[in-house]
């Protein structure tokens, strides 16, 4: 879920463009609309497959099909949350918000979360329910060609999601993905399932399968809250990437260390401040230049980072960050 990794890979579209020739508000704007079209993909899949599920779960009657049916309702009020979250988290920084809105992808994922751990519970009294009265399963070549074609709706929307994920490094739509990478796992086993209990009459494996989906959607819940909570809570960057900033700092010729830095991203932006220590004896207009190309080096590397420079005299006491690396 990160926006941690900076390889500048990630800044090439697969047409060859290089983000890092953008303004940071054509950035921002191309990221903003890839996210919205991904998020209205997703809700578009999620209807497809609520409507062809409940079908193929009415037709068969199988708590695994019930599963996957709740799964994509789920995931279609996730979707929509995604949605309404993008459309905030692009909205310009204002008086009152003046880091932006880009937190309101990891209040989307929480929900999200909140989504999932719900569905895990229902589905396991469901499933507990299917082990103490066993039923048949019907219909199975309907259930298992509705799948099918949810297999390859998924297929369809996982792989735009991965791109716009690699365009823009969104909590939101990482966390949207994690719902449809999950469903062509959890289609795979209601396959397996439906095959099972119509070739060899094992009904008991239907709400076998429908545990195992319990437990990869709470996984999945915690993953997601783990992802969403360190963004609302400001978490740092990775050591490695802190120690390369650090490194980009200090290329300069002029910056002797580099102390006091914080970081934290929010949505698919990154706010990084640094100390410099830097020639004692630089004038005013000096230390500026200085600090400007310090900016723009970290920039460069970081696109989509807003960067604050302090700058220090080499040699001064001052009171320092009682938090180091």
């Amino acid at each position: 879920m990160n926006v941690t990794n900076s390889d500048s890979s990630n800044n090439h579209s697969d047409d060859g463009t290089d983000d890092k020739t953008l303004s940071p508000v054509s950035r921002e704007a191309m990221h903003g609309g890839l996210m919205r079209t991904a998020t209205y993909a997703s809700v578009t899949v999620a209807s497809i497959l609520i409507v062809a599920k409940l079908g193929g779960w009415l037709a068969t009657g199988s708590v695994s099909i019930l599963s996957s049916l709740v799964d994509s309702i789920l995931d279609a009020g996730a979707s929509i949350i995604n949605l309404l979250a993008v459309r905030h988290a692009f909205q310009p920084a204002d008086r009152e918000h003046r880091f932006g809105h880009g937190k309101a992808e990891s209040l989307a994922g929480l929900a999200q979360a909140a989504f999932i751990a719900g569905s895990g519970v229902f589905l396991l009294l469901e499933a507990i329910d299917r082990f103490v009265n066993p039923q048949p399963i019907t219909n199975t070549g309907l259930g298992m060609s509705i799948m099918m074609v949810s297999i390859a709706l998924t297929i369809v929307l996982v792989g735009f999601q991965l791109y716009v994920i690699r365009k823009t490094k969104s909590v939101a739509i990482n966390a949207d993905s994690l719902h449809y990478r999950a469903d062509l796992l959890v289609n795979i086993a209601v396959i397996v399932s439906l095959i099972l209990a119509s070739k060899f009459q094992w009904f008991i494996v239907d709400p076998m399968f429908a545990l195992a989906i319990v437990a990869y959607m709470s996984y999945g819940a915690f993953d997601i809250a783990r992802q969403s909570l360190d963004v609302l809570m400001d978490k740092e960057l990775p050591a490695e990437e802190r120690a390369r900033i650090k490194e980009i700092a200090m290329s300069h010729p002029k910056v002797f260390d580099v102390h006091d830095m914080r970081t934290r991203s929010a949505g698919s932006n990154l706010f990084i401040q640094l100390h410099i220590d830097m020639p004692r004896e630089s004038t005013l207009i000096e230390a500026h230049d200085i600090a400007e190309d310090v900016m723009a080096l970290v920039e460069g590397a970081y696109p989509e980072a807003e960067v604050l420079v302090h700058q220090d005299p080499e040699g001064v006491d001052e009171r320092r960050d009682e938090v180091q690396d």
